[in-house]
């Protein structure tokens, strides 16, 4: 029986060298790119029965010139980067990987929001920078320290993150007021609370970012909903950064008009040299690394790879098209 030719298309960020593809060989001829650059995608491609992607664009005229192409393993949740419509028009199942990076990136959110609360690095470096040794006091601290017990964290979206964020700022001592177009079942959390986007915006003291991207969800932090919100307000974001005005953000920022940011994801990733949250107060921008510890992107891989041999044996798992 012939092999699979397999191709991973920009495997480098799922594996930069702390796993291993050992697995995925097993289930044929595996050819590993580190990134495939669009001008050589379509020769990338060619043969190939199956296809990894992480973030590699299969468009439409990639899909239709690929004809020996019978599977489309997405190496992530969001599958944007794959046209599904004329891959099932053209037999080519899609499968993605759901639910891997829940637990990373419900601590990342915790570790973005602490570090708004009592800016942690800054304070160490300006001690071994000698503040400390230098103060006419036993202790100081330059920014206002924050207690989250009996604050309000809004949460906008309220899948598997969503609501493993809730417990953990439950546990906090934080009351919860939650946005999602699917009201879930909370009947056992007695802090949670059921809101339209108006009240969530003026009332809550943390607004955490968990929804896909979709059009209704597209610019939904931007100038007029930020003017609802607190002054002493604080926004994290781990999920997509086109949710975000990058621009209208910053001028909440530079304003006053807010508190402070923490943000995992960009509109534009990497994003330009010119980004004007650089330049923003009290905002701290993280590398879209929230999904990224070893342990998460080794659950990906797993899932991935399962994916495949199910497809191999006739089945489907996390099948999207």
């Amino acid at each position: 029986m012939k092999k699979l030719k397999i191709v991973v298309l920009d495997g480098y960020t799922l594996n930069p060298g702390d796993l291993n593809w050992d697995s995925l060989k097993k289930l044929g001829d595996v050819t590993i790119y580190d990134r495939t650059p669009s001008n050589l995608i379509l020769q990338r491609c060619e043969g190939a029965d199956v296809l990894f992607t992480n973030k590699t664009i299969l468009d439409e005229i990639t899909l239709n010139n690929l004809p020996s192409l019978k599977y489309i393993g997405v190496l992530a949740t969001g599958y944007n980067v794959v046209n599904t419509e004329v891959a099932k028009k053209n037999n080519i199942m899609v499968t993605n990987v759901p639910g891997y990076g829940t637990t990373s990136v419900v601590q990342m959110t915790f570790a973005l929001l602490l570090e708004l609360c009592h800016h942690v690095q800054y304070h160490s470096d300006s001690v071994m920078n000698g503040k400390w040794s230098a103060s006419n006091d036993w202790c100081y601290w330059d920014y206002p320290l924050v207690e989250l017990a009996g604050k309000t964290m809004g949460i906008i979206g309220f899948g598997n993150i969503g609501q493993k964020v809730a417990d953990v700022a439950m546990a906090f001592g934080m009351n919860i007021l939650v946005v999602d177009k699917n009201k879930s079942d909370q009947s056992k959390g007695n802090n949670i609370r059921w809101v339209e986007n108006q009240e969530l915006f003026e009332k809550s003291d943390v607004i955490s970012i968990h929804c896909p991207l979709f059009p209704e969800t597209k610019g939904l932090i931007n100038k007029e909903n930020l003017r609802k919100m607190k002054k002493s307000a604080f926004i994290i974001n781990t999920s997509r950064g086109p949710i975000i005005i990058d621009r209208d953000l910053a001028e909440a920022l530079i304003n006053g008009t807010i508190a402070g940011a923490a943000i995992d994801v960009l509109s534009v990733e990497p994003p330009e040299a010119n980004n004007p949250l650089y330049n923003a107060p009290n905002c701290i921008i993280t590398p879209h690394i929230a999904w990224a510890t070893k342990e998460a992107r080794a659950r990906l891989m797993v899932i991935a790879i399962n994916n495949l041999s199910a497809f191999i044996k006739g089945e489907q798992i996390n099948r999207i098209n």
